[in-house]
This record gives structure tokens, C-alpha cells and sequence, in this order.
């Protein structure tokens, strides 16, 4: 295949992914999916490699998704399908780690028989059992558990499954509308994808997808081989469960062009829902190494060959049967910066900070006033996110896992509650020549003149991102009422109905020595209120003072002075 074919149907490829993608967004009924982007779509060539993903995804779905699909043909043989059929399962240790997350696949049929898979993977916004939280101690009570099955068969729905499924959420229409749209979103990915058979004259997508797969898997080895030969340890802490903390070790190996990360040391598994199963841990692991090494490679099966992911049985990172794993994201996205601390010490000054890392994850649950209609609503929300080596840290930004923010119009039209604020935090990103970056701080409250309940699942509020090559830790978060009181993390709260919640997320590490942070980029900071004048000087040896007008609310550089003391700034 020669190379300006190869392009062209690379790129035809993307755009068939990326319309699916399109698909499910305008398709799906829950705001998990449909603002907040919980998903990730994919195509796979007919022995289940997986080719190309969509621009949205998760990496713990997306990667989790292109390990699974090998489940699927070995429980349902390729041969028993037909035109039609689409499959489904949210089985935690076969895809996504939890059982939220649906994964569901559909055959392409070209010229009669399979000649490929699109899949999708999504957050359920409810599965029954406890509302989503960490407090489970087994699997059978985080919800329904569905083995690998049909959701379609030849083009009819599985009643049997849909009728289970309704008994048992809180929110059927939201649950078996995404179900819905999940299948859609592949039927449009299947069209498009014979439509390129079709006007290239090809039978197969295989010659594709080896020639794609290849030269991703060359040039991620090429990538590996360039490092130093050797094995790189770091660990973090994470704030555990019930006041036990959890140690997350890692070791990444270099060896020629293969990597290995080995998360060996780590705690064990633990009897409420944090574990991690060792296919989520993969995922996350695969993306950290590529992200770090090279980005541009193209996600997919070669671009994870070179990659070798280990954890003990029966650790946090690769749990054992009927193990609680609902909230396995908490420490899932720890490991990408966990990773790079280790490869920090192979690739000096090209690496970013720990952040606020696992995204902050609440839902919030009660009835509308005057009436017994409930409401059960699924909010992500994002910290600061490390500084990198030649940039500052992003606000509120999801890194690792990619989930948008919800809009406070779209939090406050589907439930009877009330953002009073969403700000950035002063002085939450660390400092150092590059600051991390910021957090944010919400406050909630119910409309309704009855009780209500919030399940959080928060990570950092003991425990916070460490700096890189000298620069400092960001700020941890926290979670308390109105009166100060701080209830019990990971679990479901029941709340007064005059009660109001405050969060505050943590904020990003700092990159290299505070001391050499440029004078203008600590005025910049002050003038916009992201870092305190008391903050300048006792970070960067600074004394910031305002000498404009009282009472002014439009400030600009010129109405401060700024005066080093013991600093060492650049100019």
C-alpha cells in the first residue's frame, strides 16, 4: 500500500470514528454522556485489533475497550453472527473496571460475512445496586452485572435484558437510552466504513489496519529505544478509604524498545470499591507511557505492543473476584503521574507535575419539590492540573481521564438545586518556576423542603501532587457542610433540606524552583488574583503591593509595585 493511499484512508478512517463519535454525543439521553463526554468510540479490524479511536475518549475506556474486544470473539464466536447482531457486557474485569461502564459492539457485515467491529464504551448514569459510591465490600452490591451477551439479535432488541435492567435503575429512560444510542452511534460507523470498502474497491480492512498498526508499533519502539536502559521507581499516597491510606508503587523498566511498568509494592486490595482490575490499570498504564514518550503515535493496538503492564494478584491494581470496584478511578488516574515521576529520571525536563488527577465525581439524589418525582444526577468536576516544564498548569483541567465539566444552567434545569458559586482558588497551584494550576470551589444546595443525599467520590484531600524538579506540592482538597463538619468521603451522605455542601478540589503541582519564576509572571498572577500577595512573597521572595485607587475593581499591572527581596528571579 502505498503511502498517499495509505493516507487517505487513514484519515477517511478517523472521520468515520470521529462520526460516530458525533452520533452518540447528539443521540445520547444522559448528561454522563451527553455533556460530561464519559465515552469512547473505536474501530477494530476482524481478529479484534483495534485501528482507530475517536477524538473523544477516555483513556480508561478507550484502552480498556481495545483490551476487551478479545473477550467478545472468544465468548461469541465471529461465526455464529449475523447481519444485525450487536453485543454488550459491563463485566469490570473483562473492559472498563466497573460495572457503570457499558461497553457495547457491533459486527460490520460486508459481503456476507464480519469483516470488522465498532465499539463504544460509556458511563451509565445509574446500574442499580447502592448509588454509585466507594462503600461496597463486593461487587453483587454495586448493580447489575451483565456477562457478555446480545443487546440486538439480527435487529430485535433483547426485551428479557432491557425488562431486567428497568426494574432495576433509578433513572430506566437515561439507562436504556444510552443503550440506544450506543448501538446508533456503531450502525453510523458500520454504514461509513462499507462506504469506504465500497468506493475502494477493498473486501477487507485488514491490509489497513496491519499497514496502520505497524507503523505506529516501529514508531513507538523507535520512541522506547531512544531512553537509557534502565528501571525508574516512584510512589504517591492516596487518601484511601475509612482512614486507611493507599500506597501506589511503581517501577517502569526500560529495556532496548520494550517497556515494562510493574506496580509491585503497591497496597493490596482493600474491602471497599477502590480496587483496581488489571485491565483499567493497563489502560491508564499504556496511555501514561505513550503520552510521556511519544503522543503522536496513533492509539491503537501497535502503539500498545511495546508496553507490558504487571501488578501481584490480589494487589489494588489487579484485584481478585467478587472485589468492589466502583470508584477504581480514584486510583486509576493517579497512575499517568505516578508513571511519569518514575520516567522523570529518564527524561529530564519533559515531563509535567502531579495535579488534582482523579476527577471528582458526585452524585447527587432526592425529589423535586411538590412532587415524588426523583431526581439522581452524575457531575464531574475537575482540579488543577501539574505545571509542565515550560508552561504553567491548566485550570480545572480532567487530565488524565479527558471528562468535560457540566455547565451550572445544565446542573440547576435537571435538578432542584442550586450552585451558589464555582471559582478558581487562589494559591491552590503550587509554586515553582512553572505554577500549578488552579482549583476550583463550588457550594450546593436544594431548592426542596426535603432531605436530599450526595455520594463523592474525592481523591487529594489528604494527600496532595507532588512537584517535579523542585517546584512545590499543590493544595489538597476538601469536603465539608455548611457548618464546618466534614462528612465521610466515598460513601452516599443524607442531607438536611436547608443543608449546603462545599467542595473544594485540589489544585496542580509546581515544575522547577520557585526562586526562578520570572518578576512578570508572578505580577501577572497577582493582578489576576490567582496567586495572593502574601502567597508572592512567601513563595518567591516578593513583595507585591497595590498603590492604586481604594475601591477599585479593574486593576492592571501598572497600579502595583513589585520589589524582590532575598529573590533570584530573572529578569
Amino acid at each position: 500500500m502505498d503511502v498517499l493511499t495509505l493516507e487517505v484512508l487513514w484519515n477517511r478512517l478517523l472521520s468515520t470514528v470521529n462520526e460516530q463519535q458525533v452520533t452518540l454525543l447528539r443521540t445520547a439521553f444522559s448528561t454522563v454522556v451527553r455533556e460530561s463526554q464519559d465515552l469512547a468510540c473505536g474501530v477494530f479490524d476482524s481478529r479484534g485489533n483495534m485501528v482507530a479511536q475517536s477524538l473523544t475518549g477516555t483513556p480508561g475506556h478507550i484502552n480498556a475497550m481495545a483490551t476487551g474486544l478479545r473477550h467478545f470473539l472468544a465468548t461469541i464466536p465471529p461465526a455464529t453472527l449475523v447481519d444485525g447482531d450487536v453485543l454488550i457486557t459491563n463485566d469490570p474485569w473483562q473492559t472498563a473496571g466497573q460495572i457503570n461502564d457499558m461497553t457495547v459492539v457491533t459486527p460490520v457485515f460486508h459481503l456476507g460475512r464480519p469483516i470488522g467491529y465498532f465499539a463504544s464504551c460509556c458511563h451509565s448514569p445509574d446500574i442499580g445496586g447502592q448509588v454509585y459510591g466507594g462503600g461496597a465490600t463486593e461487587i453483587y452490591e454495586e448493580g447489575v452485572r451483565i456477562p457478555i451477551m446480545h443487546l440486538f439479535r439480527a435487529g430485535e432488541p433483547n426485551h428479557d435484558l432491557l425488562a431486567i435492567l428497568a426494574a432495576n435503575v433509578r433513572v430506566p429512560d437515561e439507562t436504556i437510552g444510552d443503550l440506544y444510542a450506543q448501538a446508533a452511534c456503531n450502525d453510523v460507523g458500520a454504514r461509513d466504513l462499507r462506504h469506504l470498502l465500497d468506493e475502494f474497491a477493498l473486501d477487507s480492512i485488514d491490509p489497513l489496519a496491519d499497514a496502520i498498526i505497524d507503523r505506529s508499533e516501529r514508531a513507538m519502539r523507535l520512541a522506547i529505544a531512544a531512553l537509557p536502559d534502565g528501571s525508574y521507581a516512584n510512589d504517591t499516597w492516596a487518601d484511601g478509604i475509612d482512614g486507611e491510606p493507599i500506597h501506589v508503587v511503581v517501577t517502569v523498566t526500560i529495556a532496548g524498545d520494550e517497556c515494562t511498568v510493574d506496580f509491585a509494592g503497591s497496597s493490596d486490595q482493600v474491602g471497599r470499591g477502590l480496587n483496581v482490575v488489571l485491565n483499567y490499570t493497563h489502560a491508564y498504564s499504556s496511555f501514561a507511557i505513550k503520552a510521556a514518550i511519544n503522543a503522536e503515535v496513533p492509539h491503537n493496538e501497535g502503539a500498545f505492543r511495546p508496553v507490558h503492564v504487571t501488578a501481584p494478584e490480589g494487589s489494588i491494581f489487579n484485584c481478585r473476584e467478587p472485589a468492589a470496584v466502583a470508584a477504581r478511578h480514584l486510583l486509576g488516574h493517579l497512575i499517568p503521574c505516578t508513571v511519569f515521576g518514575a520516567l522523570a529520571q529518564a527524561m529530564p525536563g519533559r515531563l509535567m507535575a502531579g495535579g488534582s488527577e482523579a476527577s471528582w465525581l458526585t452524585v447527587w439524589r432526592g425529589e423535586w419539590p411538590g412532587s415524588a418525582r426523583r431526581f439522581t444526577f452524575t457531575l464531574f468536576q475537575s482540579g488543577g492540573a501539574g505545571a509542565r516544564s515550560g508552561k504553567d498548569g491548566l485550570q480545572t483541567n480532567g487530565f488524565p481521564s479527558g471528562v468535560a465539566g457540566v455547565p451550572v444552567e445544565v446542573f440547576e434545569s435537571r435538578t432542584p438545586l442550586v450552585m451558589h458559586r464555582k471559582e478558581l482558588v487562589p494559591d491552590s497551584g503550587g509554586a515553582g518556576r512553572f505554577r500549578g494550576g488552579l482549583a476550583q470551589a463550588v457550594s450546593v444546595s436544594s431548592r426542596g423542603d426535603r432531605p436530599w443525599a450526595v455520594s463523592t467520590l474525592i481523591e487529594r484531600t489528604r494527600f496532595a501532587g507532588s512537584g517535579l524538579a523542585g517546584g512545590r506540592s499543590g493544595s489538597v482538597g476538601s469536603y465539608r457542610l455548611a457548618d464546618g463538619s466534614e462528612p465521610p468521603a466515598k460513601r452516599l451522605v443524607t442531607l438536611a433540606a436547608d443543608e449546603r455542601v462545599d467542595l473544594v478540589l485540589p489544585g496542580g503541582a509546581g515544575y522547577g524552583p520557585p526562586a526562578e519564576r520570572l518578576i512578570a509572571a508572578i505580577l501577572d498572577d497577582v493582578v489576576n488574583g490567582r496567586v495572593t500577595a502574601e502567597s508572592a512573597e512567601r513563595e518567591h521572595g516578593v513583595r507585591v503591593r497595590y498603590i492604586g485607587p481604594p475601591g477599585r475593581l479593574v486593576r492592571t499591572p501598572r497600579h502595583y509595585t513589585i520589589t524582590p527581596l532575598a529573590h533570584a528571579a530573572l529578569p
